[in-house]
């Protein structure tokens, strides 16, 4: 395959609204990327969008990753996605924010296991180690909960997967690409088959430098960057 991994454009934007609705049928349409959140994110924040076009097959947009730039409490981490980056999926992002916050990533069901995701996950974290940024949070689907939701709860779902005592088609291939599973999140987005919980997860960048990244942000002097 003649894989390309490109910056985001607003060209984008219908096939991407399309493969993410494919990639996640069960939740809801008003909830998931829209042609104005592309446009948003080509305005905000292009460099945090990652998306990969086949030449082999006219072009056709077969996957990719977006997200932003916030200041996430870890002290208070339960959320609605959109309380974090707002209904277009960039609105809040900040320049200078510490945490990338990975908002959408999808990748074609026929383009699947072909280390496509694992690719988009580590451009992410390559832009988060150039930027100096803590590292990547997100809330991840857990799909296989749904044959799970009646036996226990998302919580105790996440910890298992995490102990690897259960797979999950999502939240086992984050783990195996370095990412931590803190916990459940309730009503992070409307999804029925999952009962809208989500997955909190978390990359830490070993390299993060807190001084220097205080010391660029208006108003700040070193030391008082968010933790």
């Amino acid at each position: 395959m003649n894989l390309d991994y490109v910056q985001v454009r607003p060209d984008h934007a219908d096939a991407l609204v399309a493969l993410e609705a494919s990639a996640f049928p069960t939740a809801d349409r008003g909830e998931l990327l829209s042609v104005a959140g592309v446009l948003k994110q080509c305005e905000m924040f292009p460099e945090g969008g990652f998306v990969v076009v086949d030449h082999d097959a006219r072009d056709r947009v077969v996957a990719f990753a977006m997200g932003c730039f916030v200041d996430f409490d870890f002290d208070h981490p339960q959320h609605h996605i959109n309380e974090i980056v707002g209904p277009l999926g960039s609105d809040y992002h900040l320049e200078f924010g510490e945490w990338y916050y990975g908002t959408d990533i999808a990748v074609a069901n026929d383009y699947q296991r072909l280390g496509i995701g694992r690719r988009l996950y580590g451009l992410r974290k390559d832009l988060i180690q150039r930027l100096n940024r803590a590292g990547l949070v997100a809330g991840g689907a857990i799909p296989g909960f749904a044959n799970y939701k009646h036996d226990m709860t998302a919580g105790e779902y996440v910890a298992r997967v995490s102990a690897r005592e259960l797979t999950d088609p999502t939240l086992t291939m984050q783990l195996d690409n370095g990412f931590e599973a803190l916990g459940a999140l309730e009503n992070y987005w409307t999804d029925q088959a999952v009962d809208s919980w989500a997955s909190l997860i978390v990359w830490r960048n070993p390299d993060f430098d807190p001084e220097r990244l205080a010391a660029q942000r208006p108003g700040t002097r070193p030391g008082s960057a968010h933790g």
